[in-house]
């Protein structure tokens, strides 16, 4: 009777040092992946890069009220909506050599169809029916871009309409700069396309001990003129909030003037040919000193001329070469490869979103969500190099009892959905992954079997 007695201590014994061995194991592994933490507590761990709700400047907040009382505008409410409807719908201009495809493919279509129904017509009377149908269709199919042109009153139904918004996604933006880079101290900024100085605002806000000079550039005349006026409070002979800041319509001519940090917010889709966009973001990266940032709407065409400004930078080779730093992608891709949200079908944009109270008009919510896509580039490496494998949470955070859902995109390039719990992944890990949101860091976790890990085509 002794034996079994004996034999069942010892199998008691091996499953104590078992459980105390994993228990051991697994503390080690928190331990050693909660260095990522740099002694911050989780839910203000180093990936998180959202920000509270924001709300504009006081000084900025009461101009733009002055504005709006003292211009005759009628139905500014209204308008201010619908203008924001339409440019969130805009997209780009067909290119000529897309238009021409479309226009052969669908005439050989048609003469198909002709020579089916019809052998003995008269070749050059069928041949200018369809050639007038062709003209016909592509009228009907092609959208019709036509460029944004801003008077004294449609610059303030645009104030209206997207002065808070503009500022929320492009403070969001630059947020990510200020927190990751902390040494980063600008002293010139140059804003393409400034519209109503929303960038000089967001930066000022971040920077304001250091920035020196801030070049804003917008070939419309009213809307510089209304710019200059925020800056003032609406006020001729006061003195500007922010200074010194410059307003010119063209960008400065020598490509070696540099400046520390270069910005374009709702730019790219004013210029009408993929070329001209092109051109542009080489420009601006010629006179990045340290960061470029460019903000685009949250929807499909802003996220593409992201993604080919992107390619631009990284890719083309540059004929005038001032500066050979090379380029690199700071936020929020965390890989130089192709964006796999492109190959995705239905394709659906990389976005991102930052909630801001609206100005207070007749209508307006207490609160509003603006949606962007953004693209960080830098000529420098950021002072960040602690050995972790950052990944970007791309949707939002599900929590769930005792375990979080994470859809993100990863160094390797691919779109995952990681299931993080504590027991496997530690305890720092899971706590970060519940404190996080859609667009902020997480470490990435690694694969364990049983995990649902797949790809995010939802």
């Amino acid at each position: 009777m002794a034996s079994p007695s004996f034999g069942l201590c010892v199998l008691c014994r091996r499953a104590v040092v078992k459980i105390t061995s994993r228990g051991m194991s697994a503390a080690a592994d928190a331990q050693s992946q909660g260095h990522f933490l740099r002694g911050e507590p989780h839910r203000k761990h180093p990936g998180v890069t959202n920000l509270k709700t924001l709300r504009l400047p006081d000084e900025l907040q009461a101009a733009a009220r002055t504005i709006i009382n003292r211009a005759p505008v009628t139905q500014l409410t209204d308008r201010s909506r619908s203008l924001a409807n339409y440019l969130w719908s805009r997209k780009r201009a067909v290119e000529d050599w897309t238009l021409r495809r479309k226009a052969v493919s669908l005439e050989k279509e048609l003469w198909e169809e002709a020579m089916e129904k019809t052998r003995d017509m008269d070749e050059q009377l069928l041949e200018e029916r369809i050639r007038k149908k062709v003209f016909s269709e592509l009228r009907k199919t092609t959208y019709h871009w036509t460029p944004m042109k801003y008077d004294e009153e449609l610059a303030v139904v645009y104030m209206a309409a997207r002065l808070a918004g503009g500022y929320a996604a492009v403070s969001r933006a630059i947020n990510e700069i200020k927190k990751r880079d902390p040494s980063f101290a600008p002293e010139s900024l140059l804003d393409f396309g400034s519209g109503l100085g929303t960038v000089v605002w967001a930066s000022h806000s971040c920077w304001g001990d250091t920035l020196k000079e801030m070049v804003c550039v917008d070939s419309s005349g009213p809307m510089n003129v209304l710019a200059e006026r925020l800056l003032k409070g609406d006020e001729e002979r006061a003195e500007p909030h922010i200074k010194p800041v410059y307003f010119r319509q063209f960008l400065p001519v020598s490509p070696k003037v540099q400046f520390d940090l270069v910005a374009a917010a709702f730019t790219l889709s004013e210029l009408l040919h993929a070329k001209d966009r092109e051109e542009a973001v080489l420009t601006l990266w010629r006179k990045t000193g340290s960061y470029l940032v460019l903000v685009e709407n949250g929807t499909k065409e802003g996220h593409q001329m992201l993604m080919e400004a992107r390619d631009t930078v990284l890719k083309k080779q540059d004929k005038m070469v001032h500066d050979s730093r090379p380029a690199s992608v700071f936020a929020p891709c965390p890989h130089h490869l192709s964006c796999p949200k492109l190959a995705l079908e239905p394709t659906t944009p990389c976005n991102f979103q930052q909630m801001y109270h609206p100005l207070a008009l007749p209508g307006h919510k207490e609160r509003q969500t603006e949606k962007f896509s953004y693209l960080i580039l830098t000529r420098t490496e950021p002072a960040e190099a602690d050995g972790v494998d950052w990944a970007r949470l791309i949707a939002p955070v599900q929590r769930r009892t005792r375990r979080v859902h994470c859809r993100a995109c990863c160094s390797d390039g691919q779109l995952q959905h990681l299931v993080v719990t504590a027991r496997k992944h530690s305890r720092d890990v899971y706590r970060c992954a519940r404190s996080s949101d859609w667009g902020d860091r997480l470490p990435k976790v690694q694969r364990v079997d049983g995990d649902d890990v797949q790809s995010d085509s939802e």
